[in-house]
């Protein structure tokens, strides 16, 4: 898939249930999210699922009446998809402002500035 898709943030919740546990049926994505939340509805899970399934994000085999849910795209590349989005509507597809804002409003540990560093070191100009 040259894209990933959009996804949600309650979609972002059942992509990591079926990234963690692939194949995996319905009831099994359904049975993790309401372990981890109790207000998830099962009809609700479902139709997450279709709409994945729907925008490529997942793929599906039917087993009889079930339904085994497998990932068609991988988390790194939506968070990719997500990153752009994002960079795009909130700082005009520009990096260095970002990262700028984020550095400064962030509470970063020592060791996540020294990756920061290695990682704008090892840039070419």
């Amino acid at each position: 898939m040259n894209t990933s898709p959009r996804i949600s943030e309650a979609e972002w919740e059942v992509m990591r249930v079926v990234w963690a546990s692939h194949p995996i049926t319905a009831a099994g994505v359904i049975a993790a999210l309401t372990r981890q939340d109790p207000k998830w509805h099962p009809k609700t899970i479902r139709t997450f699922l279709a709409r994945l399934v729907q925008k490529g994000a997942l793929d599906y085999e039917a087993e009889g009446r079930r339904y085994r849910y497998s990932p068609r795209v991988s988390a790194a590349e939506c968070a990719t998809e997500a990153t752009n989005s994002f960079l795009d509507r909130v700082f005009e597809g520009s990096l260095a402002p970002m990262l700028a804002h984020f550095v400064r409003h962030r509470n970063l540990r020592p060791q996540e500035i020294e990756t920061l560093k290695r990682i704008l070191d090892g840039k070419e100009p």
